[in-house]
């Protein structure tokens, strides 16, 4: 067992191991450089012994011999010298050290031959330089070979054993003394050598790990830990190459952003557990649907996908458009089945996008008009984006340089109760008049302000205008004023608003703040605090566009509503389409066992205004009584003594 055991060893010591690749490949780098030098060390140090023999031996032995090793030397130094700066593969740097192994022993094996030629030639000087050239010589050559510990092991094998066994031979004292100190030296060499190696061996492992660990470390940061697509820093990396690359070859690349349709009220419904194995069954749906393309999750419900083949325009938002169809399928969960939908936005490069901050901004430009008008399909943009772009940057700018205060104005459209003709309140509506601009339309200004994060510079002065007319009106008329998810989204916002409305001097108790189901997508738990606060003035809380949204009743639950208003989306039309007529007949039902008020707005028409009536509305606001009224209009419409139902046109 022992001497199979020192047999094993002696075996693994005299070859190349092949087992780990970057060792290889290290040793192979490290060999390349020290070749050159070790045939230089051994041809001047064979050309010296030879010149001091060339008196005493033949010149077969001192010339036709070196020079026959200098060729070969020669060449092989060429060789290393070529293959310096290459990065091999492991078998081909495995390959040429099992060759350098084959090589050590025909040059050790012939070198040391040629030097027991040389000692009968001569005097003792003569003698005692082979001595001296086989111990320096060897010496040499294991310091560099040194990386390529078999090699090493070899030539110290070959030369030293024959070495010490041809002078021990001799029986002279001074070439004994000299066989036994060479090796002890060498002896002691090799133990330097065999920890040098284990060292240089460590270093590779060690920096295996640290090249694994960088690797993995790598991944973790380009891989969404839940969904295991690439994430946004991948995606933008992903993004700039190929779009460097569409720009080399000439082609077109595509960018498509989704968003999720209804994915909030998913969360709130069933938890935010259900809510990631959703995203993870719209990941699979999304990865599987795609074939030449790649998909990246950009953080929440956001998702994009980077497309460098790209069809004609009329075919890529069919595509699309199939893939938001695929992940329209209802998802099948533990806690019910669950059903989302998913709007896109396209852009194409070079189409109307040179840059990738181009690309993705109006792939996500194109994205917000598909919630707005093609929710859960694919939108590209076109000329008349880009064209919208530019309107909207203007108004954007031309807002932040406005004069807010004398720009802005308010008109108030009259609330009624229809089951008694009488006024009960007005809501306030903005309207601004630009000297460069001309009259903008609120839908307009207020979007461009909200996507700005600008609307809070316009919601105070509104709202002091607001009030300022408000204070002037009967007691028993109460006052809607509209708010931006960005008024509730930070306390500071919330301070503004309770300051302007106690400095005023109006009752806040007549005072209903409405807010759209938009501000849900915000942070909620900071709006809902925003909220009670307000209400704890004493304002009342109206849910605007009720029905428009996806906010669940848990978080209508969770707010401290007063009172809802039905989208006018759901009332045009009303008495000639069925499915409006039993929405609006259910949001009735609702607010009244949520305990609500209802106002219904949009009403344009008498037959709208009936049919309303049949369902048990009471509070109306719209065309059909009034537009809008300026300041000095309220107080001519309240002193009618009843009021008419209008049925001229409008704007």
């Amino acid at each position: 067992m022992t001497i199979l055991s020192a047999r094993q060893k002696l075996q693994h010591f005299m070859s190349v191991q092949s087992e780990n690749s970057d060792l290889l490949k290290a040793q192979y780098r490290a060999f390349t450089r020290q070749m050159p030098m070790m045939y230089f060390i051994l041809l001047s140090s064979t050309w010296a012994l030879a010149i001091t023999h060339m008196q005493f031996a033949p010149l077969w032995l001192t010339v036709a011999m070196p020079a026959l090793f200098t060729a070969g030397c020669m060449l092989r130094v060429m060789f290393w010298w070529r293959t310096r700066g290459i990065d091999p593969k492991p078998d081909v740097a495995h390959a040429a050290l099992v060759r350098a192994n084959r090589l050590a022993i025909g040059i050790a094996t012939i070198f040391t031959a040629w030097s027991f030629l040389l000692v009968p030639y001569g005097n003792a000087y003569t003698q005692s330089h082979v001595a001296f050239y086989m111990a320096i010589t060897v010496i040499s050559c294991i310091f560099c070979l040194m990386y390529v510990r078999s090699a090493a092991f070899i030539v110290a094998l070959i030369v030293n054993g024959a070495f010490v066994v041809f002078f021990v031979a001799s029986k002279q004292p001074t070439f004994i003394a000299i066989a036994i100190n060479v090796l002890l030296v060498c002896a002691g060499m090799m133990s330097i050598l065999m920890t040098n190696y284990r060292n240089f061996e460590r270093m590779v492992v060690s920096q295996q790990r640290t090249q694994a660990l960088s690797n993995e470390n790598l991944q973790l940061a380009n891989i969404d830990s839940l969904t295991d697509l690439p994430n946004r820093r991948a995606f933008f990396a992903h993004l700039e190459a190929e779009l460097e690359k569409a720009k080399v070859e000439g082609t077109r690349l595509a960018l498509g952003v989704i968003d999720l349709d209804g994915f909030k009220p998913v969360n709130d419904l069933y938890g935010h557990s259900v809510g990631d194995r959703l995203l993870v069954k719209v990941s699979s749906r999304l990865a599987t649907a795609l074939k030449a393309s790649r998909a990246f999750r950009l953080g929440g419900d956001e998702f994009a996908i980077v497309a460098p083949i790209v069809p004609e325009d009329e075919q890529l938002v069919a595509n699309a458009n199939a893939i938001s169809e695929q992940l329209r399928a209802p998802y099948h969960m533990p806690e019910g089945t669950v059903h989302v939908s998913a709007s896109m936005g396209i852009a194409v490069f070079p189409n109307l996008a040179s840059t990738l901050e181009q690309l993705f901004d109006r792939a996500d430009y194109a994205l917000y008009h598909a919630k707005k008008t093609r929710r859960g399909g694919a939108v590209l943009f076109d000329a008349e984006h880009e064209k919208q772009i530019n309107i909207e940057a203007r108004i954007e700018h031309l807002l932040k340089q406005a004069d807010l205060e004398n720009e802005l104005s308010v008109v108030f459209q009259p609330i009624v109760d229809v089951c008694c003709q009488k006024t009960v309140g007005f809501e306030a509506l903005a309207r601004w008049s630009n000297p460069t601009l001309g009259h903008v339309s609120p839908a307009q200004f207020f979007s461009i302000a909200e996507r700005a994060g600008i609307v809070g510079s316009l919601t105070r002065p509104l709202l002091k205008k607001a009030l300022a007319c408000a204070l002037k009106w009967e007691e028993h008329l109460r006052f809607s004023f509209n708010l931006s998810a960005h008024d509730l989204n930070s306390c500071e916002g919330v301070l503004s608003l309770i300051g302007i409305i106690e400095n005023s001097g109006f009752d806040a108790r007549r005072l209903d703040l409405e807010i759209t189901e938009t501000a849900f997508a915000h942070d909620f738990e900071q709006v809902k605090q925003s909220v009670e606060v307000l209400r704890r003035l004493g304002c009342g809380i109206s849910l605007d566009d009720f029905g428009t949204g996806y906010s669940s009743l848990t978080r209508l639950h969770a707010l401290p509503l007063t009172k809802i208003k039905v989208d006018r989306s759901f009332v045009t039309g009303l008495h000639e389409r069925p499915a409006s007529y039993k929405i609006v007949k259910s949001l009735l039902t609702l607010s009244r066992d949520m305990g609500l008020e209802c106002v219904v707005e949009g009403v344009e028409t008498p037959e709208e205004l009936a049919a309303l009536a049949g369902l048990g509305g009471t509070l109306v606001q719209g065309y059909v009584y009034s537009p809008p009224l300026r300041e000095e209009d309220v107080g001519e419409f309240l002193s009618r003594k009843s009021i008419d139902i209008a049925v001229t046109g409008h704007q």
